[in-house]
């Protein structure tokens, strides 16, 4: 028989529970939809405030704010899970504990992930530089989170961990629109040395070479057979090794024409007859 005075007495508490439940997954849906659209907000200003800065790599923007996305969308869901009873602290700790045990296991990938964030954010070089890092010398063709992409001179793909590069020295050619260029040349101890300079500033006019700072004629050395002296002159950095080839195959006829010599090694040997 139904006991119609208990049914009476349980009816509110039913009606209360559901009403607080009916109240929570409001509130939850209400914290996931201004989580979601909090989340895409910030994370495209920092991707927008960020690409407005000249000096920051522009693969970073889009990292930087997917990661504060996603950060923000962890939160939410435990904020929302929150709203139902739900033992938040008991989740975050699964989380932290994952992530540490994560971490360790891939303790190289996320050196490379922290060295490709270094990379990306203070730029020592950026894609289409020429450098020399970790051993390899070439262009950069793309700065990945884990490896950057180096395009040899003889067309080789090498794909370099970021954590190699970054505890490496890195050279970077491309770095200023300049460069200075040396040549040095041998020529005859029988060569009137002003001669010798003044022929060789002549081959620096040409418009590829700039005119400050202004070429220079230089002795570096007296050999054994010759005596070296130096072509020093700055251009851009756009045609540097094609001015660098021409003058060095105009460098010989150049100095033809004037009757300096550039000798071949010499040396003298004395033979005593002890007879």
């Amino acid at each position: 028989m139904i006991d119609y005075t208990k049914l009476s007495n349980e009816i509110p508490v039913i009606f209360q529970y559901a009403l607080d439940w009916s109240f929570n997954l409001i509130a939850a849906i209400i914290t996931l939809i201004l989580g979601i659209w909090i989340s895409s907000r910030i994370s495209f200003w920092i991707k927008e405030s960020l690409l407005k800065l000249d000096k920051l790599d522009p693969t970073l923007p889009p990292i930087a704010g997917s990661v504060t996305r996603y950060s923000l969308l962890v939160v939410t869901i435990i904020a929302v899970l929150a709203q139902f009873g739900v033992n938040t602290t008991s989740i975050i700790a699964v989380l932290g504990a994952a992530g540490l045990a994560i971490g360790l296991a891939l303790q190289g990938t996320l050196s490379n992930v922290a060295a490709g964030v270094m990379l990306l954010f203070l730029r020592p070089f950026k894609v289409g530089n020429w450098i020399e890092a970790a051993g390899v010398s070439g262009t950069v063709r793309e700065i990945g989170l884990f490896a950057t992409i180096i395009d040899t001179f003889d067309n080789v793909y090498i794909s370099v961990p970021n954590s190699t590069i970054w505890s490496s020295t890195i050279i970077n050619h491309s770095r200023y629109n300049t460069r200075r260029m040396d040549i040095d040349i041998g020529v005859s101890y029988e060569s009137d040395i002003d001669l010798v300079l003044k022929t060789l500033l002549t081959m620096a006019e040409d418009e590829r070479v700039l005119k400050k700072p202004s070429p220079q004629g230089l002795v570096v050395n007296y050999g054994d057979s010759s005596i070296t002296v130096r072509l020093r002159l700055y251009a851009k950095n756009s045609v540097y090794w094609e001015l660098y080839w021409d003058l060095m195959k105009k460098t010989k006829n150049t100095l033809d024409k004037e009757n300096i010599e550039i000798p071949f090694p010499q040396r003298v040997i004395e033979i005593k007859n002890k007879s």
